[in-house]
């Protein structure tokens, strides 16, 4: 069993977590400006690195809040989980993939 520290409630088993995609991407700073492709891009296209990766996940079998995770996508690991709407953890503190992972 896997044990996912929600920054409101605490550990809990990770069936009670919905996975929600890459963390930190920026609304478009002119969307009416975008065409197609680049509302394709902003919409579909994401990251996909092997090693640490800033990710967004819900807690929907318990406080239902969205939050961020720094997950390590080789081991599955977890590095840090924190409230959303705050900054990414700096990237120094945490260490990266030992097989060419990159932050």
């Amino acid at each position: 069993m896997l044990l996912i520290d929600c920054p409101h409630c605490g550990p809990r088993n990770e069936t009670e977590f919905h996975y929600g995609g890459q963390a930190h991407v920026a609304y478009p700073e002119d969307p009416h400006a975008l065409d197609d492709r680049g509302w394709a891009e902003y919409l579909f296209y994401r990251d996909n690195p092997k090693g640490m990766f800033a990710e967004r996940w819900q807690h929907g079998g318990g406080c239902r809040k969205w939050f961020n995770a720094l997950r390590d996508t080789h081991t599955y690991e977890f590095e840090a989980t924190y409230p959303a709407g705050q900054s990414r953890p700096d990237a120094g503190a945490i260490p990266a993939s030992t097989d060419g992972g990159s932050l």
